[in-house]
């Protein structure tokens, strides 16, 4: 029992990172289908970095190289106005071809302990971030400017707040958080191998959903959707097919998917200009 719980925080935490990086896009008004790719580029970056500069230095760098490329999706879809669906899934397509391409010349051997990012750290961060998330959202000006960005764009604009300049703040923050998420995956598994993110953007979009676009119940999705990834996990080839165990993760997205949606609220603003 005590393994099955380690192993259902190791699963949780990434998710729990990622579905808040959805937060901060999609609470303010843009769809973010592109948390698998950016995700992907950071556990990318954090080899890449971290065996160069150690640590540190390669924490700090990958923020900033995941927090540019989120800009990239603010500046498709709030500059060029681009579809906010296409812009997404060209992300996920440019980091699965860049990080295989490029991998065997930045990153092509694991990072050892002196190098590998701080995992406990990262851990600490994952857990205490719904929280910190929810005061950001409801006790300062920002969240209720973001909140008020994403719920009805036009009526923010009447209040003299600017969309575009909350969003482009908001991606920053879904950048910062996918890199913490990407470096706590390399720091489990020090290795990068083509697409290790194994669909972990997609179910934390979902569990983003399931929680009703609210940091902390995105954070308790996040543990039911870990939870049957751990089980996965433990029990794999035990009472049932391994296929079945495999698949449970993403069963569990699927129904999860199906029986909430329509209960909880969207965001009135979100895809608007």
């Amino acid at each position: 029992m005590i393994d099955l719980i380690k192993q259902c925080i190791t699963m949780s935490i990434p998710l729990v990172l990622i579905a808040l990086a959805g937060f901060f896009s999609e609470r303010g008004g843009v769809i973010n289908i592109g948390l698998e790719g950016k995700t992907l580029l950071a556990c990318f970056f954090a080899v890449a970095f971290s065996s160069r500069f150690g640590p540190g230095m390669g924490l700090c760098l990958t923020i900033v190289a995941t927090s540019l490329v989120s800009l990239l999706h603010w500046l498709l879809t709030q500059v060029y106005r681009m579809d906010h669906i296409i812009s997404g899934m060209a992300i996920n397509l440019l980091a699965a071809g860049a990080t295989s391409f490029f991998k065997f010349k930045f990153a092509p051997d694991g990072l050892d302990d002196a190098h590998s990012p701080p995992k406990m750290l990262l851990y600490a961060l994952g857990i205490i971030a719904p929280a910190l998330l929810w005061w950001l959202s409801h006790k300062t000006r920002f969240g209720l400017q973001h909140r008020s960005a994403g719920s009805d764009p036009d009526k923010a604009r009447l209040l003299g707040i600017n969309p575009q300049g909350i969003r482009f703040m908001g991606l920053i923050g879904t950048g910062v958080l996918c890199a913490l998420a990407g470096s706590l995956l390399i720091a489990e598994t020090p290795q990068f191998t083509d697409g290790m993110t194994s669909g972990r953007g997609y179910i934390a979009l979902a569990a983003l959903i399931l929680g009703g676009w609210r940091p902390v119940n995105a954070g308790l999705a996040c543990l039911l959707f870990g939870a049957a990834s751990a089980l996965q996990i433990q029990y794999n080839g035990q009472y049932i097919p391994s296929e079945a165990w495999k698949s449970l993760p993403y069963l569990v997205t699927l129904l999860a998917i199906a029986g909430f949606l329509g209960r909880n609220r969207t965001p009135a603003g979100l895809g608007k200009p």
